[in-house]
């Protein structure tokens, strides 16, 4: 009896092994399940910050703070074990630049110099990326004479590197050569596509005057962008359009969604203040630009602020705004960088004309740029010399010899300037165009465009010749 249920005993053991193993199998298979929804194989891990920003840095684009700052502390690490690591000195050259760039902070562009000169010594023959390198940089100080020749450099070693064309436009546009801009972007879209491309035409295209242009590629390139901090870059150029043909609300809009996006974008937080200012909302307006002043303390924005602040008749703000100017264009030349531009537009309207004309007249010499040709035009009616501002404001708003871009603030000067040599029609026809481009376009000089063109009055009735100060029709040239 005992022998017969032997066997029936193992049976039943051998039954509970099984039965146990399958719950184990299945309580595993079950944990697999819930760690990998849908039985799917899991996918690859997301790249680290620095990762990321290695990736935009390399391609040009717009990368994140934090991953830039990631990106350099990993690359310094590498190159105390590697020291003649030539890429790795480039790369960190160009992160530096990135962050001097997005920081506002001059103090970066001579580490950004040493990185990139490094990794030139370690690799001095084919160093394509060192002189890109060298060329972002110059870019960044505006240096444009010296970023054309280390572009066409880099260009010259490697036609068929796509990422050099993009800096070269910016280049040529910063230079006035927009027909170099237009061959250089034509020659770019044959080798390349895709959002940084699709930027670079928006920036040609603005150049030109052809701003539905631009608006639908800088739509295109944030539908397309790959990062947060690149769509953000491209929705405040997209918000900077929309603020020059004046709708508001949409350059608004733009504008927050790229704050949204990136908090680090202050270029969209200032552009909010710029808004918000039109709209009349001027204590948000002020706290956008304070913001945007804080953590990135650009001269041009503290001019902004400074203009509102005087608008508003509180000179004493003003002038707190002003003397940071100053400040920051100092900070800029210890650090290579050139800030004469922004320097010549305060000293206009804010402080000695004179001063403004001498340094914007080297500007102009050095790289004849549109904006350059605008401020030095300006510069010279406020010091007195209208004859020699309007070759100057003509330059900037004639699309033959100028960029053509449509500006509300370059139509303004030029019919100011007009007004003072009693040129009236012409007068009258710049300023009537200063603000229907954008009846906002300075809290200071759109009221003076207002007043002055109300003061011309109408234009004489039909058939009748109005007459310039020198007895020429008016606008003749």
């Amino acid at each position: 009896m005992e022998n017969r249920q032997m066997p029936s005993e193992g049976r039943f053991r051998t039954r509970r092994v099984v039965l146990l193993a399958c719950v184990a199998g299945c309580a595993v298979l079950g944990g697999v399940l819930v760690l990998l929804p849908s039985g799917r194989p899991a996918g690859p891990a997301a790249p680290s910050p620095g990762a990321v920003a290695m990736a935009a840095v390399t391609a040009g684009v717009p990368a994140a703070l934090p991953g830039l700052a990631e990106l350099i502390d990993e690359r310094e690490k590498r190159l105390r074990a590697r020291p003649r690591d030539a890429r790795s000195w480039a790369v960190l050259g160009a992160a530096y630049v990135e962050q001097g760039r997005r920081l506002a902070d001059p103090a970066y562009y001579p580490r950004a110099e040493k990185a990139v000169r490094t990794s030139l010594a370690v690799r001095p023959e084919r160093n394509t990326r060192a002189l890109a390198g060298l060329a972002a940089l110059a870019t960044a100080r505006r240096d444009f004479p010296a970023a054309r020749r280390w572009g066409e450099a880099a260009l010259k070693l490697e036609p068929r590197r796509w990422t050099t064309y993009p800096l070269l436009i910016d280049v040529y546009i910063g230079l006035g050569e927009h027909a170099a801009a237009e061959r250089t972007l034509d020659r770019l879209t044959e080798l390349r596509s895709g959002p940084a491309v699709l930027a670079r035409a928006a920036a040609v295209h603005r150049d030109r005057g052809r701003r539905e242009d631009a608006a639908a590629s800088l739509a295109d390139a944030a539908a397309g962008a790959r990062t947060p901090p690149e769509r953000a870059a491209y929705l405040e150029r997209a918000g900077q359009l929309a603020w020059e043909r004046g709708d508001l609300q949409d350059a608004l809009r733009h504008f927050q969604e790229a704050v949204r996006l990136d908090p680090d974008q202050r270029a969209a937080q200032a552009g909010q203040g710029r808004v918000l200012a039109a709209l009349g909302r001027t204590t948000e307006a002020l706290n956008a630009y304070r913001v945007a002043l804080t953590r990135q303390p650009c001269p041009r924005y503290a001019l902004e602020l400074g203009e509102l602040y005087e608008s508003l008749g509180m000179p004493e703000a003003a002038r707190v705004q002003y003397d940071l100017l100053r400040e920051r264009v100092r900070d800029a030349a210890a650090g290579g960088a050139d800030e004469e531009l922004v320097l010549g537009q305060f000293e206009a309207d804010h402080g000695d004309p004179r001063v403004a004309v001498r340094g914007l007249r080297a500007e102009w010499h050095r790289q004849p740029g549109t904006e350059v040709a605008d401020a030095l035009g300006w510069a010279l009616h406020r010091a007195g010399e209208p004859e020699q501002a309007l070759r100057f404001a003509v330059r900037a708003t004639d699309g033959d010899h100028g960029g053509g871009m449509r500006s509300a603030v370059y139509a303004y000067h030029r019919g100011m300037i007009e007004r003072e040599l009693d040129r009236y029609g012409a007068a009258r026809r710049h300023l009537a165009e200063a603000l229907r481009i954008n009846p906002h376009f300075s809290p200071l000089h759109a009221p003076a465009a207002r007043a002055a063109s109300e003061a011309l009055g109408e234009p004489p009735d039909e058939g009748v010749p109005e007459m310039d100060g020198e007895g020429g029709r008016a606008g003749a040239p």
